[in-house]
């Protein structure tokens, strides 16, 4: 019996009010893996995200896990084997991480019995692998932009799902702290065998610790598959419209992009346009 999820969306279109942002768009999540969603600014990666956690409601089509609806899923059901981690969450002001963290113990908890053993030894594991242990009892608002990821991430663990959806965790950390964040992941996908997908904006972090990528732009899939079938200089263009080379990385074989200027002849003018 395959215990594993297998997340699926099927002609999913996704919309705020009348405008839509993914549409009509298959996607399967393989099973033990690392898939990074990457694109441009506004192309729906994070939208993305939000159908496939069921915080946003489908226009048309659906999102499936092991070939049921989610929509149709019960909500402590499918937050036992599927948990989120938005783009910058906010804790409430003074909360500690250990309440934050136990907080990932809701969908286990019942009625009946408010905290169990059992949470408790999924709160202590979730701190010990995040190393937050020694900061349980610190209010999250007090800690620096790297701690309070690896707080995030913790309670998502204390969910002990199988699935995590992670929505830019790196962004506004700096490299040292992107690197923490990135190699957890890893160590949680290679040795515990949890399926990640992450949305990310730097396209190197994404080759080097991703297994798939999925290339965005306006909404739809451009590319998918693993970074030495699809990651050419050719694609980066038609994504990005940016000019580059794509090479080998000394340190792990996997491409490496290395950019040269705006496709489109702008590359030096002043523009608006967010980062």
């Amino acid at each position: 019996m395959n215990l594993l999820p297998e997340l699926k969306a099927e002609h999913l279109t996704l919309a705020y009010e009348r405008i839509s942002v993914v549409d009509n768009l298959d996607l399967s999540i393989f099973d033990g893996k690392i898939t990074a969603l990457v694109g441009p600014n506004a192309c729906g990666k994070s939208t993305l995200l939000r159908g496939l956690a069921r915080l946003l409601k489908p226009k048309g089509g659906a999102v499936t896990l092991d070939g049921q609806a989610i929509h149709k899923m019960r909500t402590k059901e499918l937050a036992r084997r599927l948990g989120i981690l938005p783009q910058a969450p906010v804790a409430p002001e003074g909360l500690s991480v250990r309440d934050l963290v136990a907080q990932g113990r809701y969908p286990h908890q019942r009625w009946f019995e408010q905290w169990s053993a059992r949470d408790e030894d999924a709160l202590q594991e979730a701190l010990a692998i995040t190393s937050m242990s020694e900061l349980e009892d610190r209010k999250v608002d007090e800690l620096s932009g790297g701690q309070r990821q690896r707080a995030w991430i913790a309670m998502a663990l204390a969910q002990e799902t199988e699935l995590l959806l992670l929505d830019e965790p790196t962004t506004f950390l700096d490299v040292a702290h992107q690197v923490d964040i990135l190699e957890l992941l890893l160590c949680l996908n290679r040795e515990r065998g949890r399926t990640v997908v992450i949305v990310v904006h730097d396209l190197n972090q994404a080759a080097r610790h991703a297994d798939e990528l999925i290339f965005m732009r306006e909404g739809r899939i451009v590319a998918h598959g693993s970074p030495r079938e699809i990651f050419t200089d050719a694609l980066v263009r038609k994504v990005f419209d940016v000019e580059c080379v794509v090479i080998e990385d000394p340190i792990t074989t996997m491409p490496m992009f290395i950019p040269i200027g705006r496709a489109n002849g702008r590359g030096g003018e002043l523009t608006s346009e967010p980062a």
